[in-house]
């Protein structure tokens, strides 16, 4: 072929989706802004609290995290039509490469085991309100976005959890101990592992108590740390958009109109060309 043609601009073959899911870590602009708003909440409505003191702002991105901090993030972003990811949105950005996960870790959850010790008081606490919506059944997860922050003074770190109205606990019987450091490769609809002694990754649990879940940083599954507000640098707040936004898809249709105007553009040129070419 002598000539080189044109760019091909063609129309999708495939339905697309009313709702297209997003997801990133808190960085840019967004993530500057977000964390003003952060620290501000922190110091008017938490005192200052120590465990609440854990992000900053480094390098274009929001670093740290821990439980209480995702809860306060996500209670922030629910004002955007935005959400903090729960561990089965950590798993779909894995299978999508969607974000880069590995490296860093990721808090999306809590696992109620008893009543007991680590975090005694916390688990007590949540035990109450889900037995006053019904028999409950253990393990089982509690989804961050799930949750909301209050000042308390009886609890170790200042800070408990109420579960939200719609909140629903996930009966988790993979993070029973004796499953502690059993393989995985797969996880079901809940991102919790369907176990198989060749997977890559293992599950990593306890005996009792309230402890955190989460992704660290070799993509192996975390839910037997007790400590609730510890945080470094290489934590990761995930945000996800919220089920009936449609950001997305917005995306996607300012991406096709400036490739439409392009082609127009080069249309009008050509046409221009040719006119003037008849012209003479």
């Amino acid at each position: 072929m002598a000539n080189k043609l044109p760019k091909f601009y063609g129309k999708p073959m495939i339905e697309i989706p009313a709702i297209v899911p997003v997801a990133n870590f808190l960085e840019g602009d967004f993530g500057k802004e977000f964390l003003k708003e952060y620290k501000g909440r922190v110091e008017k409505d938490y005192n200052d609290s120590d465990s609440l003191n854990v992000l900053k702002y480094d390098n274009g991105i929001v670093k740290g995290s821990n439980h209480f901090a995702v809860v306060l993030a996500n209670a922030i972003l629910s004002q955007e039509g935005l959400r903090t990811a729960n561990q089965a949105d950590l798993e779909k950005i894995l299978r999508a490469k969607t974000l880069t996960l590995n490296g860093q870790y990721e808090d999306s959850g809590l696992c109620l085991r008893s009543e007991s010790s680590p975090n005694e008081y916390l688990a007590k606490q949540l035990m109450t309100q889900l037995k006053a919506r019904g028999k409950v059944k253990l393990p089982v997860i509690l989804n961050l976005n799930d949750l909301e922050l209050i000042k308390d003074s009886n609890s170790n770190y200042g800070l408990a959890f109420k579960l939200k109205k719609d909140a629903k606990s996930i009966y988790a019987p993979q993070l029973d101990n004796k499953n502690n450091q059993r393989k995985f490769s797969q996880t079901d609809e809940n991102g919790l592992p369907i176990f198989n002694k060749d997977g890559s990754r293992t599950l990593y649990t306890a005996n009792s108590g309230l402890s955190r879940v989460y992704l660290d940083g070799g993509l192996d599954l975390g839910t037997g740390c007790d400590c609730l507000a510890y945080s470094y640098e290489d934590g990761r707040v995930v945000v996800v958009s919220a089920e009936g936004t449609s950001q997305g898809l917005d995306k996607y249709i300012s991406k096709l109109q400036q490739e439409k105007a392009k082609a127009d553009a080069e249309i009008e040129r050509k046409f221009q060309a040719a006119l003037k070419l008849l012209k003479n």
